[in-house]
Parts: C-alpha cells; sequence; structure tokens
C-alpha cells in the first residue's frame, strides 16, 4: 500500500503528547501512523489527500455495544417516553425474538449497524452477546460478533432467563460452567449486569471470577438503575471498565478514581430512558478515566451515533467538548486496554476521521448534523467525501 499524505488539516486533535496541532499534516503507510507534524515540514509521499482546513480527530472507539439481536421494542420506547417507567425486564422479549431468528438475520443487522458505526466515525467497536441466554444462542452470537470485531464480550449474565425465574442459582451454574467453556474461545472479554433485576454483588463476583479463570477479562454493567455493588465489584476484580456509572456513591467516586478501571458512559441510555445522566464532571473532577461509548441496543439506547452521544455528554453531562472528544477516542481505548488506537501518533492504527468543520467542538456545537466527511480505518479510506 502507498504511503498518504493527508495535508491541509486545519486543526489536528491527536489525542497523545503532541496536542492539538494546527496547520498539520499525517503520512499514514500501510495501516499505521508513520508521521505527524506542522503541514511545512511534512515528508514527500506517494499519494496527497488534502482535506482544504477541514479538522481531523482520531476514529471513535466504542466500547460498549449490543449489536447482535433480531426485533423492534420501539413501542417500549413509546411507552417510557409517554410515562412509562424503565426496568431490566424489556431485555426477554429481546431474548425471545433473537432465539428465534436465523444466523443470516441476526448477521444482516450486525453489518447494518457496523455499516452505520462506521459512516459515523466509529473505527472500533465492541460487541456483546446476551440476548441468546442459552448456551448454544450465546456461543452463535459470539460466533458471528467474531466475523465483524476482535472485541467481543461474553455476557451470557445479562438477565436470568424467563425458563431460570424459579432458580435463578441454576443459571449462575449454566453462565459460569457450560456457557462459559464454549462461549470463551470467541470472546475476549466477559461482563455482568449487575444491578436491579439482573444480578447481585455475589453472583456477579462469581461469574467474573469463572470467566477470569477461562482466559477473559472483566467488565462490568454498574450502577445503571441505583447505587449498587457494580463499581466496587468492578474495581476489586480489575475489570477494564464499570460501565453506566449513572447512580455512584462517594466511594464509588473514590474507588473509580484510586484504580485504572474506566468509567464508561452511556449518555444514549438516559436518553432513551428519561433517566438521570451520570455527573461526567465529579469523575473527571475526582481524576477518574472516562470513556463514552453509545451502549447501541434495540431497547434503551438504538443509536449507533458517537457524535450524538458527545453532544449529549456535553450538554447533560457537563462534560467540555474536548473532554467528551477525548472520552469518546482515547477513553475508549483505554476501556478495551488497547494503546495502539484512539490517538493519532507515530505507530498507532491508521484511524482517523476528516469532519467538514474546522474544529472539532463542532461535534456538540451542531448536534444532529452529519459533520462526518471522510472516514480512514486501518490506513484506507472507509467513507469518501460526500
Amino acid at each position: 500500500m502507498p504511503a498518504t499524505l493527508l495535508t491541509g488539516i486545519g486543526l489536528l486533535s491527536t489525542q497523545s503528547s503532541d496536542g492539538d496541532l494546527a496547520d498539520a499534516a499525517v503520512v499514514i503507510d500501510g495501516d499505521r501512523i508513520a508521521w505527524v507534524g506542522a503541514r511545512a515540514a511534512a515528508p514527500a509521499a506517494d499519494a496527497v489527500v488534502d482535506v482544504e482546513g477541514r479538522a481531523v480527530i482520531p476514529g471513535f472507539v466504542d466500547s460498549h455495544a449490543h449489536l447482535v439481536f433480531a426485533g423492534d421494542r420501539g413501542a417500549e420506547f413509546a411507552a417510557r417516553m409517554a410515562g412509562s417507567p424503565y426496568t431490566a425486564g424489556g431485555i426477554r422479549s429481546t431474548v425471545a425474538a433473537t432465539r428465534a431468528a436465523t444466523d443470516d438475520t441476526l448477521r444482516a443487522t450486525v453489518v447494518r449497524l457496523t455499516d452505520e458505526l462506521l459512516r459515523s466515525g466509529t473505527t472500533t467497536w465492541e460487541i456483546k452477546s446476551g440476548y441468546g441466554l442459552t448456551t448454544i444462542d450465546e456461543a452463535r452470537s459470539l460466533r458471528i460478533a467474531r466475523e465483524f470485531t476482535d472485541e467481543t464480550t461474553y455476557l451470557g449474565a445479562h438477565v436470568v432467563p424467563v425458563e431460570y425465574a424459579d432458580d435463578p442459582a441454576a443459571y449462575v451454574a449454566l453462565v459460569t460452567g457450560e456457557m462459559l467453556a464454549t462461549c470463551a474461545p470467541d470472546a475476549r472479554w466477559i461482563d455482568v449486569f449487575c444491578d436491579r433485576g439482573a444480578f447481585d454483588g455475589d453472583q456477579a463476583r462469581a461469574i467474573l471470577r469463572a470467566g477470569v479463570a477461562a482466559g477473559l477479562r472483566p467488565r462490568v454493567h454498574a450502577n445503571q438503575l441505583q447505587e449498587g455493588p457494580g463499581v466496587q465489584v468492578a474495581v476489586e476484580l480489575g475489570a477494564a471498565s464499570a460501565d453506566h456509572c449513572t447512580h455512584l456513591s462517594v466511594q464509588d467516586v473514590d474507588a473509580l478514581a484510586d484504580s485504572d478501571t474506566v468509567a464508561t458512559l452511556l449518555p444514549g441510555a438516559e436518553f432513551s430512558t428519561r433517566s438521570p445522566y451520570p455527573d461526567a464532571r465529579r469523575l473527571l473532577d475526582a481524576g477518574a478515566t472516562v470513556a463514552i461509548a453509545t451502549d447501541c441496543n434495540p431497547g434503551t439506547s438504538f443509536t449507533t451515533s458517537m457524535p450524538l452521544c458527545i453532544a449529549l455528554a456535553v450538554r447533560e453531562m457537563r462534560m467540555t467538548p474536548a473532554e467528551a472528544l477525548t472520552a469518546a477516542t482515547l477513553g475508549g481505548a483505554r476501556a478495551l486496554r488497547r494503546t495502539d488506537i484512539g490517538a493519532i501518533e507515530v505507530g498507532t492504527r491508521a484511524d482517523l476521521v476528516v469532519l467538514d468543520a474546522p474544529d472539532p467542538v463542532h461535534l456538540s456545537y451542531r448536534p444532529g448534523v452529519d459533520l462526518i466527511h471522510q472516514v480512514w480505518r486501518s490506513g484506507s479510506c472507509a467513507k469518501g467525501s460526500r
């Protein structure tokens, strides 16, 4: 692959120690960044792309997404907007539809949603299972997910399915036993929904410890519906991230700030459920590492738009535009324990987004407007100029 010089960059947000560079250029060689600096000092390359003063940012990193599913829950959304409260039980309707769907139907949904992600500037995404809740259906969900990303997460512990409603201990035994053994080869991560209506702290610890013993890395759905043990379990077990973090005690904030567990915030879920937004300002001021992700799922955050989530984080979660951009790029990379993405510096993967705007602040300044001019993924232009 020839080296490509991306030049004429009005403002380059590197998310590295270089900070923001004006009148900048980047050289892409193969799938990596080979050079970053001032346009006037740029080396020669085989091809030149002039972005004509537009801003360039790293590709977004979506570290929390549920893309393997079937069915539609639009009526549930409409009911919430009319005043019905959100509970975790709606997941079970998606479980029924997913179990009944063919592999081709599930795969077609993932194709559509990952295409949406890419077109909106996301170049790395995680995909969870969690809508099968049988050994067969969780395993096939992960096999399909692996076709689209290496960042696959076993979420057999999403909720207790209806057939185990009277014996949740038996379901935990399945999740930590036969289901785990079958799913682990196609997963990198293990996750658990530790909250009201799902799994308690002791169950979450047992599930995560079993996953770690099987070679998977832990992450946790934590404290979405109420204060609870989720964040403490995540920190205790060295989870890469505690996700949602909507209801946090002082102890939870301190624990996140004193650990390398990333607080991954999912503003699309609060938007879709009319719930209180997490207080990102509180976490950032305490010194916690914060990520933003879409939580794309059919019930409570049916969006693939990281720009929307950035705008919500700025407007509703007290983040500055610069902090929100960092959370959607470098923060997501840290939530996936990755050092090769989320920033634009020599040696990182050549994942870049050219914005149809002079400054990344426009992502929140102009909400709802498609500002994605080009998307470069692994050194290739995956979405060209409109």
